[in-house]
């Protein structure tokens, strides 16, 4: 069965569409609001969703992240119960859904068993921001055996190496807007025609810009580059900002950066 995030691009592709993908962390402020705030994204045009594993040093994190991930973790928020909200979540909806954590908790919670519930429960995907990618083969072995993909990153660095990192990708690219950590820019400054350049001519996975983006005019700038945008930041502070009232805003915000990207 093909992978829902290599359908999803294809279908976008030939709607001549880009990818909306969003983050939210899971269990801020709780189990039952994030669910309804990933239904509302789904429903209002993301494309594909990433859940935030909350971790107490979310390095690559700016802070509206880190203290999500804190507030998640003191309500209790563990791997299991992720994986039950993923289960609960998988009876409402088939679209493309990734778990965005750190490299630790995977090897706290065993790596083997950790893919087998990511396949068990539908999981398309897995982003480790803080896993080199020289290392990549401590997961993929793993993932591959039950047919999860590893999500690299690549930041604005040379050529050749994100030419390498491309050539090994599957279901997307997530490239880093900015170097240093997510977070909500007024501007964003990198050169993405000279950063794509080696791999847009190329038969290469899709592309995702994030890291920063916050705004429907961003997505829609960002996009003119790439694949699809990748928001995460800016959908916390929704959450952070109203709680359990959060997915109505969440939704309507969603709707607005969709309908910036496609007109």
């Amino acid at each position: 069965m093909k992978n829902r995030i290599d359908a999803c691009f294809e279908k976008l592709k030939a709607e001549n569409k880009k990818a909306l993908v969003t983050f939210i962390t899971a269990g801020d402020p709780d189990m039952d609001t994030t669910e309804k705030c990933v239904l509302e994204m789904y429903k209002n045009g993301s494309d594909i969703i990433e859940i935030g594993v909350p971790f107490s040093d979310p390095i690559a994190e700016g802070v509206t992240i880190q203290k999500a991930s804190l507030r998640s973790l003191s309500g209790g928020t563990n791997l299991d119960k992720i994986f039950d909200l993923v289960r609960k979540l998988r009876t409402q909806t088939d679209k493309p859904m990734l778990l965005m954590m750190y490299i630790n908790t995977i090897f706290k919670f065993g790596t083997a068993k950790f893919f087998e519930l990511c396949k068990e429960t539908q999981i398309d995907g897995v982003i480790v921001p803080d896993m080199p990618f020289e290392e990549r083969e401590e997961l993929e072995g793993e993932a591959e055996k039950n047919g999860i993909y590893t999500i690299f990153l690549v930041a604005p660095t040379s050529h050749e190496r994100v030419k390498m990192i491309a050539e090994k990708s599957k279901g997307f690219l997530y490239v880093v807007s900015s170097l240093g950590v997510t977070g909500m820019r007024s501007e964003i400054t990198t050169d993405f025609n000279e950063l794509l350049a080696p791999i847009r001519n190329n038969d290469h996975c899709p592309c995702c810009i994030g890291f920063g983006i916050s705004n429907p005019e961003q997505a829609k700038k960002m996009s003119q580059y790439a694949d699809g945008v990748i928001m995460g930041s800016a959908v916390v502070k929704i959450v952070e900002e109203h709680g359990k009232d959060a997915p109505e805003y969440v939704g309507k915000f969603i709707k607005s950066v969709r309908e910036g990207m496609d007109n």
